[in-house]
């Protein structure tokens, strides 16, 4: 039986990473804090426009209100001036003479009235500001705002790395504002809303793990991913390398770790798993051990085998196979049948351990006669008689080991039927690939019929066989469990798998020969040639 090996990386399926934790305290690069609401480019825009169309107006605003002042300077003036005309002319010669060196000294400081006294407005010093002005718009158009304090403003700074655009939690799409975030999983999330998958609590160590694209505490992804051994019910550790290495059942797929194979762990006798630390298994008195669901259709005394003989009987007779003789079926134990085994002079035995005997000798068997009690993990008063077999043809009887399940039971007692078949037939000197490849195609068969009995509540042969068998869907302890259905598929396995030469490969080509030229045909090769047909 190969068992098989898995070895995985670190937890399995997921993997470390990391989160990258940070303020949020809404700074960019080196410009000023911004705490209020980021807006959109286009309403900055507008922003800067009303700006500009504000400073324009006060400027217009301002030389307006020059020009009103310098036209009512203007006719105060003129007023005055005609009141003192007369006074003037009095004194036109001195006057006249003062004005002159007036004219000269004042020229520079009252350039800007006329001979008439009304103020002239110097343009000149207007176009210089409104050419800064216009200077200075053209600029602020061209260069961007130079940072700026904006407590109060309604339209902040955005920063250059998100312009536009709000953070958004990846976890409940709400805006991420001041304070703490984590960047991770190609997102950012508050922390409150970066959860774990299997405990829903916030996850916030520095490394988590991942399963499906979804987040882990590394302890719950351990908890709910990394494997644990069937039988001692904790983590399988990992190797020297970091990788965990498990053994499995290549049936059952039970995990174990790999010292459980060399610490004396005990298997059931039947269905090959292993004890679990928190199960334990039915001790029987020549060292085997059998699991309770094992045991819950296991036949255990010779009268009880009975009824599965006749079963047995029925199917090779729905085969056109019937054996004409009495042949003695005897349920053994382990100690009984290895002497029996030793005492027999022809036959092929499965080494290392032998579960059914198809005998031609005259001997002296100690059978079991009643059903032994189960009680403390063990069976006792187990009660058993010498049985003499006396040579009446080629076959004195058929044994079969104790304690075995049905469907065990079963399939040995049509494979030790096939070898009572062939040798009451005349098939004699037989390769053991091919006396024990074609026993074991019965062996199949008769299963087959059982588990398809079970499954549809009537009974079919095997697709393999010349003509279809009936089989009673009853067994010994009534309608077949779950467990009893894939046990079954379980044997065929065992059969399909077998790896020795007559066993195993003398099964898989007896099968191919028997499903390519039917059971009778390939019976009737091997009589002319001993061999199997190609």
């Amino acid at each position: 039986m190969g068992w098989l090996t898995k070895i995985l990386k670190g937890y399995g399926l997921g993997s470390d990473h990391r989160v990258t934790e940070g303020r949020y305290d809404e700074r960019y690069e080196n410009d000023g804090s911004w705490g209020d609401p980021p807006t959109t480019s286009d309403e900055l825009l507008d922003f800067d426009n009303e700006e500009i169309d504000r400073a324009i107006a006060l400027s217009l605003a301002e030389e307006d209100e020059r020009n009103v002042s310098s036209l009512v300077e203007d006719d105060t003036k003129s007023v005055c001036s005609s009141l003192k005309e007369e006074e003037e002319d009095d004194q036109h010669d001195e006057v006249t003479s003062h004005s002159e060196e007036d004219q000269d000294d004042e020229i520079p400081s009252h350039s800007e009235e006329d001979h008439k006294g009304k103020k002239v407005i110097d343009d000149n010093s207007y176009l210089e500001e409104d050419e800064e002005l216009a200077k200075a718009i053209q600029l602020s158009l061209n260069m961007d705002s130079p940072p700026r304090n904006t407590y109060g403003s309604l339209f902040p700074r955005l920063p250059h790395f998100f312009q536009g655009v709000y953070r958004t939690c990846a976890g409940c799409n709400g805006r991420i504002g001041h304070g703490r975030f984590l960047s991770c999983m190609g997102g950012v999330w508050h922390p409150e809303c970066f959860r774990c998958h299997a405990c829903n609590l916030p996850i916030s160590d520095y490394e988590f793990s991942m399963s499906e694209n979804r987040p882990f505490h590394k302890s719950c992804y351990k908890e709910h991913h990394h494997p644990k051994c069937d039988v001692c019910k904790n983590f399988i550790p990992t190797n020297r390398g970091g990788l965990i290495e498990y053994r499995a059942h290549p049936f059952w797929l039970q995990k174990y770790c790999p010292a459980h194979e060399h610490d004396g762990t005990p298997r059931c006798c039947s269905c090959e798993r292993m004890e679990p630390r928190d199960t334990r298994y039915l001790l029987l008195d020549d060292g085997r051990k059998l699991c309770l669901e094992c045991l819950d259709s296991a036949i255990m005394d010779t009268h009880e085998c009975q009824p599965l003989y006749l079963e047995i009987q029925d199917f090779y007779e729905g085969l056109n196979m019937k054996i004409e003789q009495q042949v003695p079926m005897l349920l053994v134990e382990r100690q009984a049948l290895n002497e029996a085994m030793e005492g027999e002079k022809q036959g092929h035995h499965h080494l290392p351990e032998t579960r059914g005997l198809c005998l031609s000798e005259e001997q002296t068997i100690s059978t079991i006669i009643r059903r032994p009690r189960v009680g403390a993990g063990r069976i006792f008063d187990m009660f058993t008689e010498p049985y003499k077999l006396v040579r009446r043809c080629e076959v004195t009887a058929i044994l079969v080991l104790y304690s075995l399940p049905r469907l065990l039971a079963g399939s040995i007692l049509a494979h030790e039927m096939m070898h009572a078949w062939l040798r009451l037939k005349g098939y004699s000197n037989l390769p053991p690939d091919v006396e024990e490849g074609i026993c074991q195609v019965l062996a199949h068969m008769w299963l087959d019929s059982e588990i398809m009995a079970g499954a549809s509540g009537t009974a079919v042969a095997s697709s393999s066989s010349s003509a279809p068998a009936p089989a009673p869907a009853s067994s010994k302890k009534g309608k077949r469990s779950q467990f009893e259905k894939q046990l079954g598929e379980f044997f065929k396995h065992q059969i399909e798998s077998d790896t020795s030469a007559a066993y195993g490969d003398g099964f898989r080509e007896g099968n191919k020969a028997v499903l390519k030229y039917g059971l009778r045909s390939t019976l009737d090769h091997i009589r002319l040639t001993g061999r199997f047909p190609c």
